[in-house]
């Protein structure tokens, strides 16, 4: 190795020193084991590098990345579940069986990592029992002694215990006995051998046997107490929540982000969140190998270390819009980060050892779950936000919204007064969506016309915002409910659809005209919703004589399907019972009722099938003013859990066959 001298002095090169540095920063970073092999190994090509080379550089910068992980750094969690209910209240209006899940969630968690571990003393002198009673009691520990091994397996029995601190020599049953009667009850029971008569062979077979530590006497009593937290390390991994990944699933802006954002508060962790929005690299996730100056961790990684603690809750936002091409599949290299029984060894390319993932609280949110891959799904449990009413709009807006808007727009001295009539008018005339975002930007308008209002006229001090106010502000309204209202005419039915922004109503429109058997159909509609119109028309064309058709309808004339706003693509099996309404109206000349909406798919035989996004389709039922819903009968246990302000206003028929249906939803 080379000296260089100056004078008579000699110095080390200085990337030597700055090798030795990295040495000691290794030593006291309190890395994994093996993490610290790897370090060390990297440190010694180091050494043989010079300082110069892009190799030097890459592994310096590995070192570097290694020693700013947090390995054992964590935050304490606050275990109040009533405090977690409070903070959820506080942040959130409604979602009660959101709400309870969540806090189903954070019990479980809370019960696990507050739970006290049982520790049973074997010894037949009671001073050693007394003294490892008293220490390990005041250490937080449930503390079981027996004088014999005869008692310690009666106890073994019935009860389960964690640690066993047992004396070797005992009579009738000794230590070696008792811990093979425990590890064979348990395996994951650690046994602690104590005595006096301390000889190589017996601490070999102890040892084989599968004893944690062996430990003669006289002890320390401090020398107990390091050896029972050792032991209790892995149990300690192993009642680390390993529960499902939650998912909160629903349109925009029904509060899935800031739900995560309250769970953190609650647990007063460190919050993460990434937008997994056209992500299409695997590398993302994982990270580049280190082949290169440039290359670096994925974004679990490197959020992990942004945030220094191994234990945030870490929001996956927008999981169903995951990418895939050539590069590889992020949503793939997702199933190990989030499945409970692998992540505890992530392996990031670039770090290219395990980091323990299984104290991260993930939480991910969709918009739709059926794009998320199948295998990614599995590991999710699915919480559904459905959407507000327009009662619960009302309540959040004047509870959070407009006092957000009124302290982000400046107006705390000069507050505007919302009436409740202006709050409806903006919810129901200028908003038409399943959450609460263009809600608050409609606000966040007013606030922003009142703001200049005030510093146009000196004399204004509050001002009053009423429906006219809304008016003038917000210009003529945008959106118009009253189906009800609405004109009866023959080969019209309304529909209710699913969509990702939540509930909405369509109309599907069918006529006739002179033609030859042509089926025709237009807006923009999917494969699934065209297979539905044939059918539809199949099953009528097969019983037109119980329908009072002409068998023959359909032999010189063409029928057209036609689902207006047909720049929107459109798709999905619930719209067959409303195709089959429109053309049964059209071919038999009665208007089908305005006032009723349809949900379900039909078949060839003319059942009814059940669909989904029930509470969704009600909720757009509701605003448009609709007084009666046919919905499928095997939907019916989903009506059972519709919030009653809903139920009470609309009247529900469900039916099982479509001719259950014809004389009371034509006129």
């Amino acid at each position: 190795m080379p000296i260089f001298k100056k004078g008579d002095k000699t110095e080390e090169p200085e990337e030597l020193t700055e090798i030795e540095d990295l040495r000691e920063k290794v030593k006291a970073a309190q890395m994994p084991e093996r993490v610290v092999k790897i370090a060390m190994k990297e440190l010694d090509k180091m050494a043989k590098t010079s300082s110069s080379s892009a190799e030097y550089t890459i592994a310096l910068n590995y070192i570097d990345y290694l020693l700013s992980l947090p390995w054992n750094a964590s935050t304490a969690d606050k275990l109040d579940i009533k405090r977690a209910e409070t903070v959820l209240n506080e942040e959130h209006y409604g979602l009660d069986e959101i709400k309870d899940r969540i806090l189903e969630y954070l019990a479980v968690r809370i019960i696990k990592l507050s739970r006290t571990y049982t520790i049973m003393v074997v010894d037949d002198e009671e001073r050693t029992r007394k003294n490892l009673e008293h220490v390990l009691t005041r250490e937080g520990y449930e503390v079981i002694t027996k004088e014999n091994g005869v008692q310690a397996l009666e106890v073994l029995e019935t009860t389960a215990v964690d640690v066993i601190i047992t004396d070797l020599k005992m009579d009738k049953v000794d230590g070696i006995e008792v811990l093979e009667k425990a590890r064979e009850k348990d395996s994951r029971v650690e046994v602690i051998m104590i005595t006096g008569y301390a000889t190589v062979p017996n601490a070999v077979e102890a040892m084989k046997k599968g004893s944690f530590n062996y430990i003669t006497k006289p002890f320390k009593l401090e020398e107990i107490r390091s050896t029972v937290r050792q032991a209790l390390v892995n149990k300690t991994q192993q009642l680390r929540a390993k529960g499902p990944i939650l998912c909160f699933a629903g349109p925009p802006g029904t509060g899935k982000t800031s739900l995560g954002m309250s769970i953190a508060h609650s647990l007063e962790k460190e919050f993460i969140r990434i937008s997994l929005a056209g992500i299409k690299d695997e590398a993302e996730i994982r990270g580049h190998r280190r082949s290169y100056v440039g290359a670096m961790p994925g974004r679990i990684i490197q959020e992990i270390r942004r945030a220094g603690v191994n234990n945030p809750v870490f929001m996956l936002d927008e999981l169903d819009k995951l990418g895939q091409e050539f590069k590889g599949d992020p949503a793939s290299a997702l199933l190990e980060v989030l499945d409970p029984q692998q992540n505890a060894n992530f392996t990031d390319h670039y770090l290219d050892v395990p980091f323990d993932l299984s104290a991260v609280m993930f939480i991910a949110t969709a918009n739709i779950v059926d794009h998320i891959p199948g295998p990614l799904l599995d590991r999710l449990e699915v919480l559904y936000l459905s959407g507000y009413m327009e009662e619960e709009k009302e309540q959040i807006a004047f509870q959070y919204l407009i006092p957000r808007a009124i302290k982000d727009n400046g107006l705390e001295s000069y507050p505007p007064e919302f009436t409740k009539e202006a709050v409806r008018a903006i919810i129901t005339e200028y908003t038409r969506e399943a959450g609460l975002r263009d809600l608050q930007r409609r606000i966040d308008s007013i606030c922003r016309k009142s703001a200049r209002e005030i510093l146009s006229d000196e004399e204004k001090r509050s001002i009053k915002i009423d429906r006219e106010t809304v008016q003038d502000y917000l210009g003529p309204r945008k959106y118009f409910y009253e189906v009800a209202d609405a004109e009866e005419k023959v080969g019209i039915a309304t529909a209710l659809a699913w969509t990702e922004t939540g509930g909405e109503i369509i109309f599907i429109e069918a006529t006739k005209m002179k033609g030859k058997s042509n089926l025709i159909m237009t807006g923009s509609l999917g494969d699934v919703m065209k297979e539905s119109a044939q059918a539809a028309l199949s099953y009528i064309r097969s019983n037109a004589d119980r329908l009072d058709i002409k068998a023959d309808f359909f032999d010189a004339q063409d029928v057209h399907i036609h689902i207006p706003a047909g720049a929107i693509p459109k798709d999905g099996p619930s719209a067959g019972l409303t195709i089959g309404v429109a053309l049964l109206s059209l071919l038999t000349g009665r208007p089908a009722r305005r006032n009723i909406g349809f949900t379900g798919e039909i078949t060839l035989s003319g059942r009814i099938l059940p669909v989904g996004g029930i509470k969704e389709k009600l909720l757009a039922a509701r605003r448009a003013g609709l007084k009666t819903v046919v919905l499928p009968a095997k939907n019916a246990a989903d009506v059972q859990y519709i919030p009653e302000q809903i139920t009470r206003e609309l009247t529900i028929i469900k039916v099982d066959q479509f001719d259950d249906i014809v004389d009371k939803v034509l006129a």
